[in-house]
């Protein structure tokens, strides 16, 4: 394993301990733009870790639109650290910059040359191409401030302040998901199993009913939950009833819900025409998703599909549909 965050931070060292795991996550471990192994680069303002040749290209565009801070050489102020920790390295980070990123744009490689890279990061950073169409960064110490296009710049919303200053009391709108399926489900009696989903929200619980002897279920059932302003992940359990011993376990997962709150909270009392992507929830090797899950605005509506490996399980799949509604619809 890399040393490269032996030395101690004087100032803020319980920050400095967040950013060293926040760098050790496996997203993480890799460039955010190249995908070039053991990054020891940090865009402090834009929350990315970067190999040295991409940081390069990052140091041309200016601090304005990157400020680049070595993990190893540079000292860092309590502000970049927290810039950085709030917004939680690569995965997040890519799923708004690369929102509109097209499945065959030729994202640079390790050993891409220095033209196709700074083609690439100005397109990214500079030009915004592949970020959603209503949405720019604006420049300022914190990172992540959004600005909607069709509004005042005075408008403004960032992925954690918001949700501070939401004036509609302890909860900023209600989430429904809907438990479409389940696939290759786990055996747990003689040859099949009778399955049932538990989802919990912080301490909201709701179950979906149970399918007897069904591996291959289909539920299309809606559950509803309030999401509060400190809210954490959505966690998915499936169950095999049993009438006289315990139920027992058939897998887990856990749903992270920034993507789809960061589009909420931005979009939610906006008028779009027509469909669009606004978000994105990427597939990593520390999360269940199956691929890449997308937010986009359908008819009018906030809507996301979520492709789930079930994990601590020998077998299992899960389909929902989450959608985001406002406080004021039931």
């Amino acid at each position: 394993m890399s040393a490269r965050h032996d030395r101690p931070d004087k100032t803020a060292p319980g920050k400095w301990k967040k950013l060293r795991d926040l760098s050790m996550r496996s997203d993480n471990r890799i460039c955010a733009d190249c995908s070039a192994p053991d990054p020891k680069w940090v865009s402090a303002n834009i929350g990315v870790f970067l190999c040295l040749k991409c940081s390069e290209v990052h140091r041309s565009l200016g601090a304005d639109t990157s400020k680049v801070l070595s993990l190893t050489l540079d000292e860092w102020s309590e502000g970049d650290m927290e810039s950085v920790i709030e917004v939680g390295g690569n995965s997040y980070a890519n799923s708004i910059n690369e929102a509109f990123l097209p499945r065959n744009y030729p994202k640079p490689k390790p050993d891409s040359n220095t033209e196709d890279r700074i083609k690439f990061i100005r397109s990214k950073y500079v030009s915004q191409e592949f970020l959603t169409p209503s949405l720019r960064i604006v420049s300022t110490k914190s990172p992540f401030q959004y600005v909607e296009s069709s509004k005042s710049s005075a408008s403004t919303f960032d992925s954690k302040s918001t949700k501070k200053n939401v004036e509609m009391g302890q909860f900023i709108g209600n989430l429904k998901v809907k438990v479409v399926r389940g696939s290759k489900l786990a055996v747990r009696d003689m040859l099949t199993s009778d399955p049932y989903v538990v989802l919990m929200l912080g301490q909201q619980k709701s179950q979906t009913t149970v399918k007897n002897s069904n591996l291959n279920p289909v539920w299309n059932e809606e559950l509803k939950f309030s999401i509060p302003q400190n809210y954490g992940a959505l966690k998915l359990q499936v169950y095999d009833h049993d009438v006289i011993s315990a139920d027992d376990i058939m897998g887990e997962a856990e749903i992270d819900l920034q993507a789809m709150i960061t589009a909420a909270l931005a979009f939610g009392d906006s008028d779009v025409p027509g469909n669009m992507q606004v978000g994105k929830w990427l597939k990593t090797s520390d999360n269940a998703l199956m691929e890449d899950s997308l937010v986009n605005i359908v008819d009018g509506r906030i809507k996301q599909e979520v492709h789930l490996k079930l994990q601590n399980v020998e077998s299992g799949e899960m389909e929902l549909e989450l959608e985001w509604l406002p406080l004021d619809e039931s």
